[in-house]
């Protein structure tokens, strides 16, 4: 979602667009900007959880997707997970959700993010949720984790996967991480071709239907589904952010809120999307 740029071609996890994550880039600057600041703002927390989390989400476990209480917990069943399993978040930001489901599901949770602020955030709410004797967070991208194959009993994403600029080289990630017979399931905004194939913040391949990656990575498709009201709740959200920006760059600083509000107005003046799916799928 976000660039220190005021440009509007570069956003959300194009920070996964950057060849070396040893050296820090003007994307991965801007992500870690807003992962510093966002927690301290309650105009940004109260403006998400009104549109896009939803008023009975738990503030323990916030973040910055379009994730609700009711989402999460049709997630974690889905995964199958329980006590003694490990599973992924891949673009897990702050933690917040995969946390969620390690604590109601008991399972060992390993979260990977490009920012290091993200990843710092995330341990420091793992140890506060009294969840870090079995939550891990380390750097890394959608293609290049730097976990070990088919180490995984599931893995899972949240609003991220259409940024990847690889989204097969992305899949074949998850496919070669989760072992045989084991889950993912995804979140995910699906792109129009048309409107979104000249953003760089979406790579050079939109997908407006994740199901043929799925199936050429060896994964069976379980469900696909879209989630309702996801266009509504997306204008909610966006909308709000952008009419308090005066509020957000007193709490939140210049840089944060201008990574924010790139993204955000070039989302909504182009359309890029055209649904937002969840999607489960079997590891063959």
């Amino acid at each position: 979602m976000f660039s220190t740029r005021r440009s509007p071609s570069h956003g959300m996890a194009a920070r996964y667009n950057q060849g070396s994550m040893s050296q820090p880039s003007v994307v991965a600057q801007g992500y870690d900007a807003v992962y510093e600041v966002m927690p301290r703002s309650p105009t940004f927390l109260s403006l998400w959880k009104e549109h896009a989390a939803g008023q009975d989400y738990p503030d323990a476990f916030s973040h910055i997707s379009f994730i609700t209480l009711e989402d999460l917990r049709h997630l974690a069943g889905a995964l199958r997970l329980s006590e003694g399993s490990t599973f992924a978040d891949l673009a897990c930001g702050m933690g917040g959700p995969g946390l969620w489901v390690a604590r109601e599901t008991g399972a060992r949770l390993v979260g990977v993010d490009f920012s290091r602020v993200a990843v710092a955030r995330a341990a420091e709410r793992a140890e506060a949720a009294g969840l870090n004797s079995v939550a891990w967070f380390q750097s890394g991208s959608f293609a290049e984790t730097g976990l070990k194959t088919a180490s995984m009993d599931a893995a899972m994403s949240v609003d991220a996967l259409q940024y990847a600029p690889d989204k097969r080289a992305a899949i074949r990630e998850f496919a070669r991480l989760v072992r045989p017979g084991g889950r993912l399931a995804f979140f995910a905004f699906e792109l129009d071709p048309e409107r979104s194939r000249d953003l760089p913040i979406i790579g050079e391949d939109p997908v407006d239907d994740y199901r043929p990656l799925l199936k050429e990575a060896s994964f069976r498709v379980l469900t696909y589904e879209q989630t309702p009201h996801w266009h509504q709740r997306l204008l909610a959200a966006y909308g709000g952010v952008i009419e308090a920006q005066q509020a957000l760059r007193r709490e939140m600083g210049e840089v944060a809120t201008a990574a924010m509000l790139s993204e955000m107005t070039v989302t909504l003046q182009r359309e890029i999307y055209r649904g937002r799916v969840f999607a489960l799928a079997e590891r063959r």
